[in-house]
């Protein structure tokens, strides 16, 4: 599943032009992404409001339980990377692009 900061809408036009067969959800009231810790709160940012790239894996009692947040939105993290934490059971935070 995706979520964005985009509207339905958009959203929509976006998965028929491109054929995604997953789910998108739309969080254009932004109230999940800065509870993920994934908007761009820096107002001096071109980006500011804008949702990060993020990849989470969150078992079926919320907990997260990977964790990885892109530096740059175009990088992205491979699908393979995410199915070795999934199967392996990662049950702590990925390292994301910020941490040092």
């Amino acid at each position: 599943m995706g979520v964005s900061a985009d509207p339905v809408a958009k959203l929509d036009d976006f998965a028929k032009k491109n054929q995604v067969k997953h789910l998108l959800l739309s969080d254009a009231g932004r109230t999940m992404l800065p509870a993920y810790g994934v908007m761009v709160t820096d107002q001096k940012s071109p980006m500011f409001r804008l949702a990060k790239r993020a990849y989470f894996i969150v078992d079926r009692k919320g907990i997260v339980r990977f964790m990885r947040v892109q530096a740059n939105p175009l990088d992205l993290l491979k699908t393979e990377e995410v199915l070795k934490a999934l199967r392996a059971g990662v049950t702590a935070r990925a390292p994301t692009d910020r941490d040092p």
